[in-house]
């Protein structure tokens, strides 16, 4: 006898499992290239290498006396390498006998989640590294002091363009501040952060971050060079659940050899600065008296925590 028309199958569920997967992915990373302000998010097409290129060069004295002839200035175009990119994979398998007691779907949900909070995890262990190669530097007494020397040193850095600021700083390097100051945080990509800080821009916090060190660049400075896993032709040959973005995919079947659901998921993405020079690494000193900066009214409310979350709620009270 044919199956029902209509009939919910165990592949129609492990394909909508797929498909929030890569959903809660793309939302948080939609959420965090908003909140940083990433307006350039770049796919690598198969057998293309990402270039750009930069003018350079010396704008001669424009003072010239009558009949005489008008000095050249010279300029050049110089190739600017972008940061390569590697496709990363992972495999996990959730046993017969984990699904047996607590259910497959809790079973393998509780592994999918862990899983996708671990990925986030590593991107952002990548991104805090490279920011800590920025060979831009400045330092303050304090936070406050910190943050104004540089943000002074970024407008340095980019006096030609009108930018906003974004700062990256270790969670204990601004609890003193949060202890005193009214203010509302919000969570991305597992990253608490702050809106308009002092006036200077958005302030992202992880411990990922070194304590007594604070990065910072241009939002028009960052870049999301990412691999496109439902193109660059990798669809030709593997099938991945993905949305129409291709950040992330994942593909979930049994395997009967060792009697567990085995899910694959790939990405391959890069947040990076195009100007290094253009990071700035701060040091923050203790102040003076033993206590941080800070104490007036950034708006907002009261503080809240950061963590591993997966998704982009607002956390103020």
């Amino acid at each position: 006898m044919a199956a029902e028309t209509n009939l919910i199958t165990s592949e129609d569920l492990a394909r909508a499992r797929e498909v929030q997967f890569t959903l809660r992915f793309t939302e948080s990373i939609k959420k965090l290239t908003e909140a940083l302000g990433v307006t350039r998010k770049i796919a690598k097409q198969a057998g293309t290498v990402l270039k750009s290129y930069k003018a350079t060069g010396t704008l001669e004295d424009g003072d010239v006396a009558e009949g005489e002839t008008i000095p050249l200035s010279k300029y050049q175009t110089e190739v600017v390498s972008y940061k390569e990119i590697t496709l990363l994979k992972w495999r996990k398998a959730t046993s017969a006998e984990a699904i047996i007691e607590k259910g497959y779907d809790q079973a393998v949900t509780m592994t999918t989640d862990r899983m996708l909070k671990d990925v986030q995890k590593g991107i952002r262990a990548r991104f805090f590294t490279f920011l800590g190669t920025g060979t831009g530097v400045a330092a303050g007494n304090g936070l406050q002091a910190a943050m104004a020397q540089t943000w002074g040193k970024l407008q340095t850095l980019f006096e030609d363009d009108e930018i906003s600021a974004v700062y990256f700083i270790n969670p204990l390097d601004i609890a003193d501040y949060l202890a005193t100051a009214q203010i509302t945080t919000q969570t991305a990509f597992g990253m608490t952060y702050i809106e308009n800080f002092l006036g200077m821009g958005t302030v992202f916090m992880n411990s990922s971050v070194p304590k007594g060190k604070m990065y910072s660049t241009a939002k028009d400075n960052l870049v999301l060079y990412y691999i496109p896993v439902n193109g660059a032709d990798l669809s030709e040959a593997f099938s991945f659940t993905a949305d129409k973005t291709g950040y992330i995919g994942i593909h979930e079947v049994p395997d009967y050899t060792n009697m567990t659901a085995s899910d694959t998921v790939v990405n391959g993405m890069e947040l990076f600065a195009e100007r290094i020079d253009g990071v700035v690494v701060t040091t923050i000193s203790a102040a003076a008296g033993g206590e941080d900066a800070g104490g007036e009214d950034a708006g907002g409310e009261d503080a809240g925590g950061g963590g591993d979350d997966v998704g982009g709620e607002e956390t103020g009270t």
